[in-house]
């Protein structure tokens, strides 16, 4: 896995917020999908991290968000945690998966992956969060991929375009959506794995 990705672990991220500014609006749901290679050289997912977050104080939620991912904040029965707690125990099981795969840092895949980033990171520096095993820029964007492999960017479209099946009555909860995306990007890298493997018989020597 560490020579896959030149030493980053790809983990698969997906959020659910109370709108689309990162600085002001609320983190409610994060989901965060650890992958690893089969004794075939297959990408696979293996595990799903997910927590529903608390609103931060003063955090602001659009009601047109709201509506679309379903997610009442305040509902008495949901199990949510502090926004510091989720970010923490999930960056718990991200840094155990990245040291387990002998890579040195965990790069974020998401379906528009910036937007989940950015939300992340926005997260981490409220919660003056030191240690982030994310890379703090750079992602894989299956939007991109999809639009490559598939010829869709939108994730329904391109999970049935990819034979994945779609479940509309699951959508926008941060744990589908996370592992359809995951499925994505695994699916597309081992449809690619002829064409990487060329490319290392081709490779110069490393100094």
């Amino acid at each position: 896995m560490s020579n896959r990705f030149r030493g980053f672990l790809p983990v698969v991220v997906d959020v659910e917020t109370g709108g689309f500014n990162s600085k002001t609006d609320a983190l409610l749901e994060i989901a965060a999908v650890l992958l690893n290679l089969d004794s075939n050289g297959l990408l696979r997912r293996v595990e799903t991290i997910r927590y529903h977050v608390k609103p931060f104080e003063g955090a602001n939620l659009e009601a047109a968000s709201l509506a679309v991912n379903g997610i009442d904040p305040f509902h008495p029965l949901r199990p949510a945690i502090d926004e510091r707690d989720a970010l923490q125990r999930t960056f718990r099981e991200v840094r155990r998966a990245v040291r387990e795969s002998r890579c040195s840092r965990a790069v974020l895949v998401g379906h528009n992956a910036h937007f989940d980033l950015g939300f992340l990171n926005q997260a981490v520096e409220r919660s003056s969060i030191k240690r982030n095993p994310f890379h703090p820029f750079s992602c894989f964007d299956t939007v991109t991929l999809c639009g490559m492999a598939f010829g869709q960017t939108v994730l329904a479209r391109a999970a049935i375009a990819a034979g994945l099946g779609w479940d509309e009555t699951q959508a926008h909860s941060a744990s589908y959506d996370a592992e359809v995306t995951a499925d994505l990007f695994c699916e597309t890298v081992n449809r690619y794995r002829d064409i990487y493997e060329a490319a290392l018989r081709n490779a110069p020597p490393q100094p």
